[in-house]
Formats: C-alpha cells, structure tokens, sequence
C-alpha cells in the first residue's frame, strides 16, 4: 500500500490528528478480518485525515470496497461509518490539520517522517510495554539480536550498542540453514528473550525464524512497521514503528528511535550498565580510539 500521509501535510499536521494510541485502544481485542485489517492500518497510518475521511474515500485509500468500510466500522461497535467518524472527530485534538502550503516531494518525505516520529512520541505516552520490553532483554544471557535483509541495519547497530552494556550479545543478520542452529545455540547458552527488527520486506524466512524462537521457549520482542505487520502474530511483545513509503527506499526514522529508546529501557533495566559505560569509556581513552 502507499503511503500518501505526507502529500501537503506540514510539521504543525498532527494537532488536529487522532491519536494513534486511541486508533489502537479501539482495535485492542477485536477479531478483524484481513481486509479490515487493511482499513485499520490505513487509518494509523492517515490520522491527520482520519477524522474526515468519506467511507469512499477510506475504501480508495485502504484499496478495499465501500461495503468493506461499514461493516469495519460495525465491527468497531458503531452503527456505522459516520459514528465512528463522529467519534474520531471528538477524540481529534483541535488545531489545524492541514497545511495546504505547496511541497516538492523531498519536502513530503521529510514532512512524513516527523508525523511518524510525533505518532510514535504520542504510542510512547504508555511507556509499559517498552519498560517491560527492556527488562526482558536486559534479562536474557546472552541476548540474540535478529534482523534480515533491509533490517539488517537496524540490528546491527542496536547490537553494537547493546553489547557496551550487556555482557553478551548475538548478532543474527544472516538467513539460511544455520539461523535455527544459532538460535539453538543461543537458547542453549541461557537465552530467554530474541530482539527481532522486522522492516519491509519482510522475508518468509524471518517468520520460520521467529516461529522456531519461541517453540524453543525464547520470548520474541519485535520492533515492526505496525501493529498489523505479517511478524506480528509470530512476537510475544511487538512495539510499532511506522515505516515512511515516499521515497524510492524506505525511510526508518521512526524505528531507528525506537531502538534507541528500547536500549535506554534496557539500561534502566541493568545494574551494572553505568559501571560498564564508564568502563568502556576508560579503556577508549588510554587507546586512543577516538579524535577529541
């Protein structure tokens, strides 16, 4: 699906959004279908439009029917699409929701990107899952840290950063036969959490992967592009991050920070992480490893 979000929307757009953390507090325990599924995702990711969207206009953006829409909003607990549009109108916040000024593409894209970064500030107001997230892999010895292909990145950096902190951290950036061996290994070691980043595309291999982790008892916490992305039926713990689609390659401000914020958690969750910090920065200094 494109995303479209950031056509015309300026830095001032999400004042007048919906929240996506009320978006997600009326999709928490409901039984939706993939299609409507689609409808859901497409309302997080469009929540400064959210509020005024027709139902026609959803099912063209969703890429769904107009039928589809009103039974999604039925299936909500509404008598149908204009109450539940009357209801995001009165969880949106007032302000301006528009910024009509003209942009050239790359100004879109940037503009997406800090609408992604204030959606995932306004899910941050609970910071449960994180904290318990944290706690998790600050528990787990050692800690496998799982990402392929266009997440590769993504754990890569997590892990070296990870590793100043915590005594042992496993890298698994490669696919193929031996990823299962790896994380039997890891299990076997003592490993009782797997730090997972799954960014599109999402290989099936990754999924196998997550599935064979938690047969063997390892607890899988996931940072995914969404609530509904395909790992999310195959993690314990999944923590969004949506993922900007303006640009040729994907753009991943969003769960870059997430990481990090996921590595302060994992902090507060370890005694000894200062002690370790300030080690490190000792010995970096009587190597020189770094220009002042």
């Amino acid at each position: 699906m494109t995303d479209t979000e950031g056509a015309g929307v300026g830095v001032d757009a999400p004042q007048g959004a919906v929240e996506p953390a009320r978006l997600h507090q009326l999709f928490e325990g409901r039984r939706l279908t993939p299609t409507q599924r689609r409808i859901a995702h497409c309302l997080v990711r469009q929540t400064a439009a959210a509020p005024f969207l027709s139902s026609v206009e959803l099912a063209q953006l969703a890429g769904v029917s107009q039928p589809s829409v009103t039974r999604f909003a039925v299936a909500l607990g509404f008598d149908g699409y204009p109450a539940l549009r009357r209801h995001l109108r009165d969880v949106a916040p007032a302000g301006p929701a528009v910024d009509a000024r003209p942009a050239n593409p790359y100004q879109q894209a940037v503009r997406a990107e800090i609408h992604h970064l204030l959606q995932l500030a306004s899910l941050l107001a609970d910071s449960g899952p994180v904290e318990r997230a944290g706690r998790l892999l600050a528990a787990s010895r050692p800690l496998p840290v799982l990402g392929l292909r266009a997440s590769a990145a993504q754990a890569r950096g997590f892990a070296y950063f990870a590793a100043k902190v915590h005594p042992d951290v496993r890298l698994l950036d490669e696919g193929g036969s031996r990823l299962a061996d790896r994380i039997d290994m890891a299990r076997n070691a003592g490993a009782s959490a797997l730090m997972c980043f799954a960014l599109p595309r999402h290989p099936a291999e990754l999924l196998d992967a997550l599935d064979h982790a938690r047969a063997t008892g390892l607890t899988v916490v996931t940072i995914a592009d969404g609530t509904f992305a395909p790992v999310a039926a195959h993690s314990d713990l999944l923590l969004p991050a949506a993922v900007g689609t303006d640009l040729v390659f994907d753009t991943v401000s969003a769960p870059m920070l997430l990481g990090q914020v996921l590595l302060e958690a994992m902090c507060d969750a370890l005694p000894d992480a200062q002690a370790r910090l300030e080690e490190f920065d000792a010995r970096a200094a009587a190597r020189g490893l770094f220009v002042d």
